[in-house]
């Protein structure tokens, strides 16, 4: 009884499915299905490549054996095997081929080496020139330093030339570069003289030129965004077609048209000067001209100008 119950407790039960010909019909009727879908499928283009890889490489990879018909062939003309060719050494392995899957030329993986070895070292040469010593870095500052500083020197001097060439006597009064002995020489300018604002800029001193010419444009800058809000906020009817063009220019509805867009080779020589070289050429022309010294901040009565200790600022300590 023990026996039976042992057998009995140790009884196992086969799949059916597992056996092939316990397959029933519903079943094969699914495995059928999908052996056709399998067979239905469109591999992709990926697995395509994939699958032609593996079969070229495996074919690279057998060695030439009595079954190829390239073997049976050199065997024929004499081949018994080894090394290729009249040197011992020689390669007894077929060619590895590296297929191009690109659409690039020839020399074109050259070019890629050659373009990232450039940036390779125009990458380096930046770097290197990052690396600037404190002393150099101290230096840069200092001249940046000088060159700002010049350069409001040289505004503050052209402004001073303008006002004795125009006999601005109240200007100079104001910045304080107006001494007693000329206060009665400088006179006014003639009623009848063009204003500085209407000349042609060629016309005026090359030295404080530039400071005419950045006056204009800021002029003509307010203008175009005054004509712009007018435009936006009122659209005018009417316009007088006999008006003198003095009476547009005043009225607003045409803008005066001056020679500031042409070339200037001399401005444009001048300004490619460093504000230091302006404002000694300023300065030299104030002493020579009306013997006013921009250091001293006076004029003096004649060409010596005693008391001036000289043209430099490091002279006048």
């Amino acid at each position: 009884m023990a026996d039976e119950e042992d057998d009995y407790l140790s009884m196992t039960f086969d799949d059916p499915s597992s056996k092939p010909g316990n397959e029933t019909s519903l079943q094969r009727t699914q495995r059928l299905k999908k052996e056709a879908a399998e067979r239905g499928r469109v591999p992709s283009k990926k697995e395509l490549a994939e699958k032609e890889k593996a079969a070229r490489d495996a074919a690279l990879a057998t060695q030439l054996d009595s079954s190829n018909k390239g073997a049976k062939m050199m065997a024929k003309m004499g081949f018994k095997g080894g090394a290729l060719g009249k040197a011992e050494g020689a390669r007894t392995t077929p060619i590895e081929v590296n297929m191009k899957d690109d659409r690039g030329g020839i020399g074109m993986d050259s070019e890629k080496k050659r373009k990232v070895r450039e940036a390779a070292e125009q990458l380096e040469d930046h770097q290197k020139r990052q690396k600037i010593t404190e002393e150099e870095y101290r230096e840069r500052t200092r001249t940046e330093r000088e060159e700002r500083r010049a350069e409001g020197q040289w505004w503050s001097a052209i402004r001073t030339l303008e006002s004795f060439e125009t006999g601005d006597i109240a200007a100079r009064n104001e910045s304080g570069t107006e001494s007693e002995n000329q206060a009665d020489e400088g006179k006014a300018p003639d009623s009848a003289e063009v204003p500085v604002d209407r000349k042609p800029l060629r016309s005026i001193n090359v030295l404080w030129r530039p400071l005419v010419k950045q006056r204009r444009e800021k002029e003509r800058e307010r203008r175009m965004r005054y004509d712009l809000e007018q435009s936006l906020t009122s659209k005018r009817d009417y316009e007088d077609i006999e008006a003198e063009p003095e009476d547009k220019v005043a009225l607003g509805t045409e803008v005066e048209e001056l020679d500031d867009q042409e070339e200037d080779p001399e401005l444009d020589e001048y300004e490619a000067l460093s504000f230091a070289e302006r404002l000694e050429k300023v300065v030299k022309e104030l002493r020579e001209k009306y013997r006013y010294c921009f250091w001293c901040k006076c004029s003096y009565p004649d060409e010596s100008m005693d008391g001036c200790p000289g043209l430099t600022e490091d002279e006048h300590g």
